[in-house]
């Protein structure tokens, strides 16, 4: 692949403070790479507030996970196809990084090959991730980790000029946050390739998301303390998103079909607009209730929690080809029934799932988009009777504000 030389200006994965021997990735630890990552290792563990921890150019082997927990650290590198730090030896850790501090910068290197997550952080505040390459360099496969790029229960969070190739459930991903900025990242070879899940108030854009199973995922997921609401997904790329899917069986991922290129699934006040969509074999856009992607008769699943999305508003985006070969068999016979064999599905899709329980003029799903049309798949019904009638979401939204952190 070339897409980690492709031009969005990024730097990588920084851990080091100090010149020791380049190693090979294939490599297996050698004594030089063990001083080499002991001594980073307490380079971490006795970094105080303030300190930079710089990298030099180099592929630095490590066979076990790498941790942080000061806050007020930057970790540099020398660029992300310049400082890497391969994982392909690890036989000891769930991650490549660790990070459970507020106030971290991580910028300018590559984390390879990692057994589990490449970088995750838990729990932090005040958290920029620039110019990082994750990469599982064998390409899209079950037992690559799971996540690329991967913050959790943090708050201020901004993830720009980074890039994600081959995990096994999101490339970039940030779930049970409040306040995050997605920009100007690129996405390639993972299941799903940026995803904002269970967080409250984030900005997705200028992202390029092209060759993962779903491009752009926001999601709510039952049994997390944090319902998400208020996502913006505006001016990117989201095209050929058509990866067979290769996440691990029973994995939420594992549901999304191949060829979707933004999916909202039981989220709310979400915006979709200035976006270029296209060429996703599946659909463009879906719209979905968790009832599409999970059961909700699972034990365990609390009673307060709501399936269903409402305040969706999809508007000026340009939409091109897409919807021509669906994954799912029930949208193949659709898509066959409706508009034959040589027809396409509309660039939007809702699976038709509504909470009765509301008023019947709920604002659920609003279209300002030129000629795009919404099918309902009715996926209560069983996917017997879709339907074209646009009226419904022929209304409009309040803009909902930007993301400044």
């Amino acid at each position: 692949m070339n897409i980690v030389r492709l031009s969005i200006g990024f730097a990588a994965l920084a851990l080091i403070a100090a010149g020791c021997g380049e190693q090979s990735a294939k490599a297996p630890v050698s004594s030089e790479s063990a001083a080499f990552q002991k001594k980073l290792q307490t380079q971490l563990l006795d970094a105080k507030p303030g300190d930079v921890i710089t990298i030099p150019e180099g592929t630095f082997t490590f066979d076990r996970s790498l941790s942080l927990t000061v806050d007020g650290v930057t970790i540099r590198g020398a660029g992300h196809d310049k400082t890497i730090l391969s994982f392909k030896g690890q036989i000891a850790g769930a991650e490549g990084l660790l990070v459970t501090a507020s106030d971290f910068t991580i910028e300018n290197l590559a984390i390879e090959d990692t057994k589990g997550d490449a970088l995750k952080i838990n729990e932090g505040k005040n958290i920029v991730i620039r110019a990082v390459r994750t990469e599982w360099t064998n390409g899209p496969d079950v037992n690559n980790g799971a996540y690329g790029i991967y913050p959790v229960q943090t708050q201020n969070v901004l993830i720009e000029d980074s890039i994600a190739i081959g995990a096994s459930d999101a490339g970039i991903y940030v779930g049970q946050s409040k306040n995050i900025i997605m920009r100007r990242n690129r996405v390639e070879q993972n299941v799903a390739g940026l995803e904002v899940e269970n967080s409250i108030n984030a900005d997705v854009y200028d992202n390029i998301a092209t060759n993962n199973t779903g491009g752009i995922l926001v999601f709510n997921l039952p049994n997390l303390e944090q319902r998400g609401y208020q996502t913006r997904v505006h001016d990117n790329q989201v095209f050929a998103n058509n990866l067979k899917n290769f996440a691990h069986k029973g994995a939420i991922v594992a549901s999304v079909p191949a060829g979707t290129g933004i999916i909202i699934s039981a989220n709310d006040e979400v915006e979709i607009f200035n976006n270029v969509i296209k060429d996703n074999k599946t659909s463009n856009i879906v719209i979905s209730s968790y009832f599409s992607i999970g059961s909700m008769n699972k034990k365990g699943i609390k009673g307060s929690f709501d399936p269903y999305p409402e305040g969706i508003f999809i508007h000026d985006n340009i939409f091109e080809g897409g919807g021509n070969a669906p994954a799912p068999l029930e949208l193949k016979a659709l898509k066959l029934a409706m508009f034959g064999l040589k027809g396409r599905l509309p660039d939007i899709l809702w699976d038709g799932y509504i909470n009765e329980k509301l008023p019947a003029d709920t604002k659920r799903l609003c279209v300002q988009n030129g000629a795009a049309q919404v099918i309902n798949a009715d996926g209560p019904g069983g996917y017997k009777k879709p339907n074209m009638k646009q009226a419904a979401y022929a209304c409009t939204l309040p803009a909902l504000p930007e993301v400044k952190l």
